[in-house]
This record gives structure tokens, sequence and C-alpha cells, in this order.
């Protein structure tokens, strides 16, 4: 973790208080409610979320025991012994209120004109159904349900649905390719698959299903494919196999009331795969009982969501995010989602604007990827629309630098609405370290205080906690309800949270503390890459680059972006007598493309000799990442653990090279 990095940080001395006009009618509406909550957690932590998990959902039997929770085992266990069911508490508690018709979703389409509307009733009687023929087609609770969809609300509709029949969905980002879609498939023991002919990008249909017909025959658990009609595009259905999701719901002896299935506060609802450090994909398992607590409590505290409101969280559902704060989150609280198919930029950098103007958006919540790129483009583009209904504004995946979160500020809030720039995990279902957006004062930069509940701190190596000022791991203390109950068969990666520092989670996160008790994020201090807010493993893209034949070793490392907060740096030794040629580094390229998906692109590949390794061979990527960053011979530290010191000025001279678009050297390697 860079000393300057954290001087930078120090420096910030911008302040803004919490607005005025709303606090009277918000859920915490100061700074002694926020203590007092805090006081209640510390001192009766039971209490505390027993409180919060009746106050916020319906349960079909109480619980005998409100956590049961052991880091040192670990073990992870919410709400022992009661009994609920996600999808009864996100659609059908509401249908007998007044919130029967009242929009639970709002879909607009990449076109402007394409926009659908579900009432809490409509969505009730499409997931009933769905769930009526996923019941028909033999899947039962326990059962492994994989989602390669777009942002249609047919997804939506299917989450709900495995939900309420008790099975396990398993979401895949359609930016995936065929490599990361098989991991996922294979590991999860999938044995249906809801996809679409095609996902709509710029206008243009991208093929879905032709790409998962590549794998299938890889995935022997997948029995039954069910195809959205999202393009209109020609596919090929393999008879007994594939199934048009239209003419499965064209049964009307379906049942259009299917009762949902009670179940376990600690059966799953859902695996989401992140990226694992041995290249691996994680599959990180989240409860029904203990989640939708998390997910309910954070939606109604982090967003100060109100029965009236509009809630549009911009993130994909193949995203932890997507799952929290656009589905289980708001709908468990019966507010309006919104759910956008497209992207921020098409067909011109004023959609997301158009957006909250057209359906009177009240809470955004985006990615600092997104302020950056919109920022790019000019502020001109913002002042055609009417933003006046947006209450608060929201951040989510990465560290938002101070310029961007001035510029969100002062010319998406107008100077006057409060920003949540949150800190949270796939692992940790919710956001764990926010403002409160009536309660918090809050510093360009800072994801300031712990929630409530959340007991939050700074470790050094030894598992000493640091003092205020000084860098080191990020830790909570304490078990949460939104905390993963495990990692799908894999054991031994999920006791690895739970086994550097004694009963503690670790997050992986590099954090401070200043003077005034406000958390600061510096970035992942493992073998991770956030690119625009999403982790992915540098194992993961070194053990794609070497399973190319030309490729004999890989080192990757991240480097600062402007848009992106990190890209992706790759070094590339090749094999004996394979040339260093454009054509490769750009096939190398593609290769990973074509394996992980188009985010684990490497921003630059650098061809090398040799990499600098340790006498026992380790790869030191400390020095690799000091140099994709321009650091010179001089300013890399200790280096006498090195086999070979003299590889180094070869690098460091190549990178420059590159730096300046000019080719390492195109000749056959030495």
């Amino acid at each position: 973790m860079a000393d300057d990095k954290i001087k930078s940080l120090l420096s910030e001395d911008r302040h803004y208080a919490p607005p005025r006009h709303g606090k009277d009618i918000a859920r915490i509406r100061s700074r002694h409610e926020y203590d007092a909550l805090c006081e209640l957690a510390r001192t009766d932590n039971d209490s505390f979320w027993a409180e919060r998990a009746r106050g916020l959902l319906h349960w079909f039997k109480p619980w005998e025991k409100v956590q049961n929770c052991d880091f040192n085992v670990p073990r992870v266990e919410w709400f022992t012994g009661a009994h609920l069911n996600a999808s009864y508490n996100c659609v059908d508690r509401h249908i007998i209120t007044d919130r029967r018709n009242k929009a639970a979703l709002i879909w607009q389409g990449e076109r402007e004109m394409e926009v659908r509307c579900y009432t809490y009733q409509m969505l009730y009687t499409d997931v009933c159904r769905v769930a009526a023929a996923l019941n028909a087609l033999q899947i039962k609770k326990g059962d492994r349900v994989a989602l390669y969809m777009p942002m249609v609300p047919e997804l939506a509709v299917a989450m709900l649905a495995c939900a309420r029949i008790g099975a396990v969905h398993m979401n895949i980002f359609t930016g995936y390719a065929d490599g990361g879609v098989l991991s996922r498939i294979q590991d999860s023991g999938a044995r249906v698959v809801i996809t679409a002919d095609a996902v709509m990008r710029g206008g243009e249909p991208k093929p879905l299903k032709a790409n998962l017909d590549r794998i299938l025959g890889q995935c022997p658990s997948v029995e039954k494919v069910l195809v959205v009609n999202r393009a209109n595009i020609e596919v090929n259905m393999l008879k007994g196999r594939d199934i048009w999701w239209q003419d499965l719901l064209d049964d009307f002896t379906l049942d259009a009331d299917f009762p949902c299935v009670s179940m376990e506060a600690n059966d799953p609802l859902f695996i989401l795969h992140t990226s694992g450090s041995t290249g691996r994909p994680t599959g990180v398992v989240h409860s029904t009982g203990g989640y939708l607590t998390y997910a309910a409590h954070t939606t109604q505290w982090v967003f100060d969501v109100k029965d009236t409101d509009v809630h549009w969280c911009t993130a994909d559902c193949g995203w932890i995010t997507g799952h929290t704060y656009m589905i289980y989150g708001p709908l468990s609280l019966g507010a309006t989602t919104i759910m956008f198919e497209g992207t921020p930029t098409w067909p011109r950098p004023d959609r997301f604007w158009r957006i909250v103007e057209k359906f009177r958006v009240n809470m955004l919540y985006t990615a600092p990827t997104v302020v950056r790129s919109l920022m790019r483009q000019g502020v001109e583009w913002t002042n055609h629309y009417d933003l006046s209904s947006l209450r608060i504004l929201g951040s989510v995946g990465e560290p938002m630098n101070p310029e961007a979160w001035m510029w969100y500020h002062t010319y998406i809030g107008k100077g006057q609405l409060p920003i949540v720039d949150t800190w949270w995990q796939t692992e940790t279902g919710g956001v764990m370290l926010s403002p409160l957006p009536y309660a918090s004062h809050i510093t360009p930069g800072s994801v300031t205080k712990p929630l409530p509940g959340i007991e939050a701190c700074i470790m050094n190596t030894d598992g000493k906690e640091e003092e205020a000022e000084s860098g080191g791991n990020l830790v909570i203390k304490k078990p949460w309800p939104g905390l993963m109950k495990g990692v799908h068969n894999n054991p031994e990666k999920f006791k690895s949270y739970f086994s550097t520092f004694k009963n503690c989670y670790l997050s992986g996160d590099g954090a401070k503390v200043d003077d005034k008790g406000n958390f600061w994020i510096l970035g992942r201090m493992d073998d991770a890459i956030n690119v625009s807010g999403h982790r992915i493993s540098t194992a993961e893209i070194e053990s794609v680059l070497v399973s190319h034949p030309a490729v004999g070793e890989a080192g990757v490392v991240p480097i600062p972006h402007e848009i992106k907060g990190e890209a992706i740096y790759a070094y590339v030794a090749l094999q004996d007598n394979i040339e260093w040629t454009e054509d490769l580094r750009k096939e190398l390229r593609n290769h990973v493309r074509s394996q992980i998906g188009a985010l684990a692109s490497p921003e630059q590949i650098q061809f090398v000799d040799e990499l600098p390794k340790t006498l026992s061979g380790k790869i030191l990527r400390r020095l690799l990442r000091k140099i994709a960053s321009g650091d010179l011979l001089e300013n890399l530290g200790d280096i006498t653990t090195l086999a070979r010191p003299d590889v180094l000025p070869v690098i460091i001279t190549d990178r420059s090279r590159l730096a300046a678009g000019q080719p390492e050297k195109l000749i056959p390697k030495t």
C-alpha cells in the first residue's frame, strides 16, 4: 500500500453536513440516533438483529436462536429454526395490501420506447406460473438453476420463481465468455439453464444461446434449457432439451397461485461466483433468512427508502449489487425498482438523466466508473433534464475519487443531495460501511463509518489494531446476517476468510481510519484487480494466458486507470523460439476475452524474456506492479531476494518503450 496514496487522501478537507430538507421524516435523523443504534448493537447484538428481522420480514415460524456463529470453526447461522420464503416476502405479502396494483418493477429496454411495468399483482402471477413450470420439470428444493440472461423482466421473475420453490439460482453475467460461463455451470451443478436468444448491446443483438450451445456438451448436469425470445434471432433448439420460455408459460394449466415452499432460514437462496485467488471461481452461498434480512435492512437505512420511492440501482443482476439493491432489497420493502437493459452512453450520453426524468427516480445507485465516464462527456448532457425528483445518490463497487464525487454532488445532486458512498462485497451480502444520508457528515472519498451492528477495524500483518492514520487490513470483528454461509463445494476457501486473524472476517481490502473515525478504502491487498468495480483474480487471468501454447509464464498486476479505477497489465514470457509480435499480442488479448470475458482483457501485454523471481521461483508481483505504474529501478525497494536482478532494467526499458507507443523488441526472443 503506497504511502503517497494515504497522504493524498489525508489532504482532503472538504466536508458536507447532512441535508435539512427531509430530515424530519428520515429513518435515522442524526448522529445521536446513529450512535444510540451502534451502542444497542454492541451491548445486545441479538436483540438488535431480532428487532430488525421481525420488523422487516414475514416469518412462517419464529427462530429458536438469533445467531449461531463462530468465526473459528467457521460457522455462520442466523435465525436458527425459523422458516420464511424470499419470494413470499418480495411479492405475496404485498398483494394483500394497498400495494397490490402499485408498480413493483419498471423495465426500460435498450430502445427508448421499450418499457414494461409490472405491478405487484402482475409480478406475483408471472412468478407463480414460472415456479409451476419449473416444478413441472421436476426442479425441487435445493436444485440449482443457472440464469444466463440479459437485463429483462424475465430475469427478475426467474430469480423469484426459483426462490419460491426453494431452488438455488446462480446468475451468470452475460459479459462472460465461454470459459467463465462453463466454470460457473460446472461448479454449481445446475440442472436447468435459463437464457435468451440474445442480449441487446448498442442497438444490435449479441448471441447468448449460441454461446451456451458451445459448452453444454461439457455440462452433464444440465437437463433442460429455457430460452427467452428477446431479439427474435434464429437459434438452434435441441429437441428434448431446449424449450422456449413462452411455450412453457402458455400452458394455461399452470397454477397462477402456485404455493411457496417454507424454507429454513439457513437454507441457501442463491450462489454467486466471485473471482477466486487460485483461478477457480468462488461460489459464494447466501442463506435465505440472514441475507434477506440484511438486504431489507440496508436498503431501508442506507437509502432511506419510503413506500412512495422509485429506486434505481443501475447494476446488472449478474453481480451481487443487482441481487441486493435491485431485486431483494427494494421488493421486500414494497418499493418500486427500475431495471435498465442498456448502457449509460447509448445512443447518447444522456441516457441516465432521461430515465431519471422519465420515471421520476428518487434514488440513483451507480458505480464510480459510470460517473467518471459521464463526467468526461461533459455537464451539458445533464442540462436538458429535470433531475429534481432525486433525493439520494449512491456509489458502489470501488472507492470514488474526490473529483468524481464533487462532479456527482455538484451537477447531479445540484450541491444539495447526500451521496452514500458504500463499501461492501459479494461475500458480505450488503452494505457494510456507508454514510447514512440524513445523519452523516461526509468527506468526499471516504465511506465514513460502519453501519450500526457492524464492527470494523484496521489490522496490521501481526494482527494488531492500527492507530488512526495508518493503513492496513480491513477486517470485521463480529458476524452480521448478510455474511455468506459458505463457499459451494469448497469449505477450505470459506475457512480462508477467517484464518488470517483470530475471530475476524478478512475482507482482502486495505483501508485506513482518520482521526474522526472515518474509513478510507485503499484497494485490494490480495491478488485481485478491481476493474470498473468488478473483482477479477490475477491468478485466473494468468492461468488463461499460460493455457495458450505460445506462453511459458505470465504475471498480471493492476495499474491505475482514469475511468475503470484499475486496469490489467500483463507480463508474458513466451515459449522458446516464439517471436514477439503485435499479432500475437492481439491473439493473447482475444484469448483472455474468449475464456473469461471483456472485463478481463488486459489493457497492456508486455513481452519479457524472464519474469523477476526469488531463488525459490516465486514471481515478485510487487516489483511488476511498481514497474507497470512507471517506477524506476531506484524506487523498487529491496531486490536482494531476486535470483536475477539483471532482468529488471530490461523490463523497465521495455515498459517505457510500450508507454511511448513503441514495441519492445519485435525479434525472436533470446
